[in-house]
């Protein structure tokens, strides 16, 4: 058969090809091989301590035993359709799930679930949390981390000291950070953010034995400017290329973002219309990089309205 293509005609189109081919393979190396974690728990670092995770599945425990004690009640408190069978399995496993692991990954909180303290009681609780870690071993969730406050101008000094007394505490007590430790980086509007933790990241390794790159971050999506940026354009992808490469997931915080677009607070809810298209983005900016993605936060816990040991009837139900 005959043909026009040479290989020298080939050869420079080919390797544009080649080229390009290679930088895609780079930025979209494919989903996440290792274990994600069902659900990331946010609680305030003035609270915790090493049996924070074993109190949250003893809590949930009696709920279970006091409220529905077999599989049966269970599937009519759910709406678990289908066979006994399908219930009973199903229950068994989640009382094992919360004797074994009632959380899979814990973020101590700097943050929102901690507000705003004096520096030195800050400072305290960054030191303590970090004893904590260093000490949980076994007894800690597989996945675990801090929420630093946000990069703002009013923030930004007191972060970066919680980041730096939590961290040195942490080698200093243990040797080393948790290969699953991640940092939380909130409220973020410029990618110059996520480099500036980076930087921060780099300095905290060459000065601990602490394996160049070893020191993971997660972005919280929760500001418009994180999804779209002041030129119009998706912004996930920019915070992506300045975390280079430590990037380990992309939490959604609905209840800010709906606030920052304005939205009322009677109107604030993960099933919002924006939500969806901020989750959208999300995708669509991510699949394939090599990140994994929570898709928002709930607020809402298991706590009943009528509490003691002598209820009646109608107060049990």
């Amino acid at each position: 058969m005959k043909t026009t293509f040479t290989p020298e005609m080939l050869a420079p189109i080919l390797e544009t090809v080649a080229s390009a081919n290679a930088a895609h393979d780079r930025l979209f190396p494919g989903e996440p091989q290792g274990r994600q974690p069902v659900h990331s728990v946010y609680g305030g670092a003035h609270l915790f301590t090493t049996e924070t995770a074993s109190k949250f599945g003893t809590i949930a425990l009696d709920m279970l035993r006091n409220y529905v004690p077999d599989f049966s009640a269970f599937a009519k408190c759910v709406g678990l359709p289908g066979p006994e069978a399908l219930a009973s399995t199903v229950y068994q496993r989640m009382l094992a799930k919360l004797e074994r692991e009632p959380v899979e990954d814990f973020r101590i909180d700097f943050e929102d679930g901690y507000g705003n303290r004096p520096d030195s009681e800050e400072d305290g609780h960054a030191v303590a949390a970090a004893q904590a870690v260093a000490r949980g071993g076994k007894a800690f969730p597989p996945f675990i981390g801090i929420r630093i406050k946000p990069f703002t101008e009013a923030l930004r000094h007191r972060s970066i000291r919680t980041l730096d007394l939590f961290f040195t505490t942490l080698v200093s007590e243990s040797g080393g950070v948790p290969e699953t430790f991640v940092v939380t980086l909130p409220k973020i509007t410029s990618p110059e953010q996520v480099a500036a933790l980076v930087g921060l990241f780099e300095k905290m390794e060459a000065s601990h034995p602490i394996e160049a790159g070893g020191l993971k971050l997660e972005l919280m999506i929760e500001t418009p400017q994180s999804v779209i940026d002041a030129s119009g354009r998706f912004a996930i992808p920019k915070l992506l290329e300045a975390a280079q490469g430590r990037c380990r997931g992309l939490h959604f915080g609905a209840y800010d973002y709906t606030a920052s677009c304005n939205i009322t607070a009677e109107h604030q809810s993960m099933l919002h219309p924006a939500c969806d298209f901020a989750r959208h983005a999300m995708q669509a900016a991510t699949v394939g990089r090599g990140v994994t993605l929570s898709d928002g936060a709930t607020n809402i816990m298991p706590i009943p309205p009528h509490r003691g040991q002598q209820l009646t009837a109608e107060q049990a139900a």
